[in-house]
């Protein structure tokens, strides 16, 4: 039978003694070894590039020629050094950010995950570094990957991406209808500030009842809520069909016919009007068209309905 060899584990000191003057040069001469860890072949190591005060550690290249930068840190893990490996990222404006540490802590495995999933189409690894000999050989490193980018992250971050976009198109859409409710007298919605919402609404000044305006990508709502609260399915229903009592008076002062929701397994009911003519992904002269017509029809709704809701206080 063959001799089988144990494997010692080394501390990282025990084998470069300084970081500066030890590691960062076997690892700017091996950048081949990182660039098996990640996956990644890695050409054109430098170490200590500078930017503005600081230096990075390694400064390499994919084989497409984007910039990747290497941070190597003794010890534990901590907040300078991922501040930095920032840093180092933006000034380079590099693609691919690589910590080496001897000892990742909990809140940079997640920090570095979290960064992941972001949307700036970068790539953040962070690797264990470690120091093996079997037997009496020469020692040998022992790089680990605990943190890196993958299709869930990058998926994660893409819909984080669209999430980000989709708030920030309704909040510009809001702005803009609630400008020109100011502009045109829709005094109930004063006091309301844009939102990332789906939704602005408006206290009706009777208890449970809210004028309320919707806007998806490509469709707008406008509608008398109606909703007094857990367990009220029932009241509402009957104030709603007190109200249809008035339709054909309430529809004439609007203008068009409405919508009369009683949803079935819905506590809310609603007095509504839909429209198909564009939403917050329109483009800006067809918002600014849907918003003048939003708000002149919200005008009209609370003028129609609000000599019919007082009863309700």
């Amino acid at each position: 039978m063959k001799e089988i060899t144990k494997i010692t584990r080394l501390k990282a000191r025990d084998v470069w003694q300084f970081e500066d003057r030890d590691l960062t040069p076997w690892l700017t001469d091996n950048i081949d070894v990182i660039g098996d860890v990640i996956g990644i072949q890695l050409t054109n190591a430098f170490r200590e590039q500078t930017t503005g005060s600081f230096n990075v550690d390694i400064k390499a290249e994919d084989m497409e020629g984007n910039i990747v930068i290497v941070e190597n840190q003794f010890g534990n893990s901590d907040h300078d050094h991922l501040g930095k490996l920032i840093t180092y990222l933006s000034s380079f404006e590099a693609k691919t950010a690589i910590w080496i540490v001897e000892n990742p802590r909990t809140e940079h495995v997640n920090a570095i995950n979290w960064l992941n999933e972001g949307s700036n189409g970068c790539k953040f690894f962070l690797l264990k570094l470690e120091a093996i000999q079997i037997g009496e050989s020469a020692p040998a490193p022992l790089l680990t990957k605990i943190v890196g980018p993958s299709k869930e992250s990058l998926d994660l971050g893409q819909v984080k991406k669209d999430d980000a976009e989709r708030y920030n198109l309704r909040y510009s859409f809001w702005e803009q209808f609630l400008n020109r409710a100011k502009k045109n007298g829709l005094s109930s919605f004063n006091a309301i500030s844009a939102s990332r919402d789906a939704w602005v609404g408006a206290t009706a000044s009777i208890r449970g009842m809210s004028y309320v305006a919707w806007v998806n990508q490509y469709s707008t709502r406008i509608e008398l809520r109606i909703d007094r609260g857990k367990g009220s399915e029932e009241e509402n229903l009957k104030i709603l069909k007190e109200l249809q009592e008035h339709s054909a008076e309430i529809e004439k002062v609007f203008g068009e016919e409405l919508q009369w929701a009683d949803l079935e397994g819905y506590r809310v009911c609603s007095i509504r009007k839909d429209y198909e003519d564009g939403g917050y992904k329109s483009d800006e002269q067809t918002i600014a068209v849907i918003t003048e017509k939003l708000v002149n029809s919200m005008i009209m709704l609370e003028k129609a309905t609000k000599p019919y809701i007082s009863k309700f206080k």
